[in-house]
Parts: structure tokens; C-alpha cells; sequence
């Protein structure tokens, strides 16, 4: 058996998109896959409000840290997913890069962090389905 995938998701602050992503992605694929996040110039704390937006779909971000993007980071990931952070990213011959078009959450209002919250969970689960083909039964 392979090992196990790791994806890396990245936003400039690692305080909103990035967390609810890798959020997602720990929740629906358990152990399947490694996740990490980071961003190009991290915040000192998670946007609260997306803290908020992803409790009332249960999963819980709040204990999580923003983290400084490393090379170290994007070397081991097997997929690096950008949202916003443009060319910050190093570039590994390889790799799978996808940029995810996402609003920022910060300072927006809940409506909105939920249609963003909605928006990146649907990606992914898009993911996990070209990540884990062989389990995927839907």
C-alpha cells in the first residue's frame, strides 16, 4: 500500500481559509491523509468568526495556531492548495498546485464566512475524491 497523501493548503494569514480547509480535510478523510497548513504571513490567532462558522458545522479549529509557510512544507506535501497567496508559494517539480479562488474571509460578516465555510468544503470533498479514487463510493 502507498503512503498515505499529504496536502498542504495556503493563505496568506493562515487565520481563516487555510484552517477551515484543512479543518474539512481532517474531518471527512480521517487518517487517509496528512494535512497541514500554513500561510505566507500568519496571523497571530484564527479568524474567530471562521471559528464560529465551522462549529456550527462541528468541527472545531479554535486549539489550532497559524503557521509560517516553510519549504519544508510544501517539499513533503504531495498536493499544495493556494488560496490567495500568489507566487509566496515555492514550486516543486511533481507536485499537484491547485489555487482555489476564495474570498477572504477576514472581516467579513457570518453570512458570508458560512458561503465561503460551504464553498471550500465542497472543494474538498472534490479532493478527497481525486486524492482517494479507490475509496471513493459515491
Amino acid at each position: 500500500m502507498a503512503d498515505k497523501p499529504t496536502v498542504l493548503f495556503v493563505c496568506v494569514h493562515n487565520a481563516g481559509r487555510s484552517q477551515m480547509a484543512a479543518g474539512y480535510l481532517q474531518h471527512l478523510a480521517g487518517d487517509r491523509i496528512d494535512v497541514l497548513s500554513a500561510g505566507s504571513a500568519p496571523k497571530d490567532q484564527i479568524n474567530p468568526v471562521a471559528v464560529a462558522a465551522m462549529a456550527e458545522d462541528g468541527i472545531d479549529i479554535a486549539a489550532n495556531t497559524p503557521k509560517l509557510l516553510t519549504v519544508e512544507a510544501v517539499r513533503e506535501s504531495d498536493a499544495v492548495i493556494t488560496m490567495g497567496c500568489g507566487d509566496a508559494c515555492p514550486i516543486f517539480p511533481g507536485k499537484r498546485y491547485e489555487d482555489w479562488m476564495l474570498d477572504d474571509p477576514a472581516g467579513q460578516d457570518e453570512a458570508t464566512v458560512r458561503r465561503i465555510r460551504d464553498e471550500i468544503r465542497a472543494h474538498v470533498e472534490t479532493l478527497i475524491s481525486e486524492l482517494l479514487p479507490e475509496e471513493s463510493t459515491a
